[in-house]
């Protein structure tokens, strides 16, 4: 058995968050070392109940286990997964059914099942991305290949915002994950600009794809009161329903955004004016 390492994350109004410096910001909304060899590394958020992790498996299978927070004997008895691989191929044992996943594939796990993840080659583990919220019902488990994801092609070079967005979960039933990927081209740096927010949905975004020593600063915050916070490759970052989510890299990069809430709808997003921001 592998007992996660996990911290908590309490939610933070807006104008608390205004008034936060730096560090500040960084411990309540950033989320780092998510990938370490061998090991299960979970956050527990009060954001919507949200989880976000990382399992590394390198040497040894890695079975997901519920955390003390969940009030649960097993991760899954009350909840529901998606996994997206961002490292190499590797494979994710559903309560004894084995499923392939490949470089960005992504796969949904209902609730009541068991999860075992594991690497095809250790040289080039796999890198599994967890997010859960809690479910009311059980849905079928679904693998989703990056080939087979709903792709809309996006913005120009003239606005360094030429992308490709991928929506995981545009056609699996789920209870209320709401997941997909974003690659900019080469040349785009600007993610998500014009800007919104949605009330009903928190979001959490992880960065990858991200050279050294490249970074992206992502905003969040009101829009009349923005902050920023610096991200490193392979880092998350929370945000809450009232703040935005938008970033600016050094260089191009993907990002997988994950919501959950009230709704499962992709457009379900109120837009920030441009002339509003500050």
């Amino acid at each position: 058995m592998t007992i996660p390492d996990f911290t908590s994350r309490h939610a933070i109004d807006p104008l608390a968050a205004a008034a936060m410096g730096t560090d500040e910001l960084r411990h309540n909304f950033h989320i780092g070392g998510l990938f370490a060899s061998d090991r299960v590394n979970l956050t527990y958020t009060h954001y919507d109940r949200m989880v976000i992790g990382g399992a590394m498996p390198v040497e040894a299978e890695l079975t997901l286990e519920a955390i003390k927070p969940m009030g649960t004997k097993t991760f899954l008895e009350r909840r529901e997964l998606i996994a997206v691989n961002i490292g190499g191929p590797g494979r994710a044992v559903v309560s004894g059914k084995s499923h392939v996943l490949g470089p960005r594939d992504m796969i949904y796990v209902g609730m009541g099942s068991d999860v075992v993840f594991s690497s095809d080659d250790r040289s080039k583990p796999a890198k599994f991305y967890l997010l859960s919220a809690p479910a009311h019902r059980t849905y079928r488990t679904a693998l989703l290949t990056i080939a087979g994801a709903k792709r809309l092609d996006l913005g120009s070079l003239e606005t360094s915002n030429e992308r490709s967005i991928f929506q995981f979960t545009n056609g699996i039933e789920t209870c209320q994950l709401v997941v997909g990927m974003t690659e900019l081209k080469e040349g785009s740096v600007w993610n998500t600009m014009p800007a919104h927010i949605h009330d009903r949905r928190m979001e959490v975004y992880l960065y990858f794809d991200l050279p050294e020593p490249a970074r992206v600063f992502h905003f969040l915050g009101e829009p009349s009161e923005t902050r920023h916070i610096v991200m490193a490759n392979e880092e998350a970052v929370l945000s809450p329903v009232w703040s935005i989510h938008s970033g600016c890299g050094t260089s191009s990069y993907a990002f997988i955004w994950a919501m959950a809430g009230d709704n499962v709808d992709y457009t379900d997003a109120d837009p920030v004016p441009m002339e509003t921001l500050r």
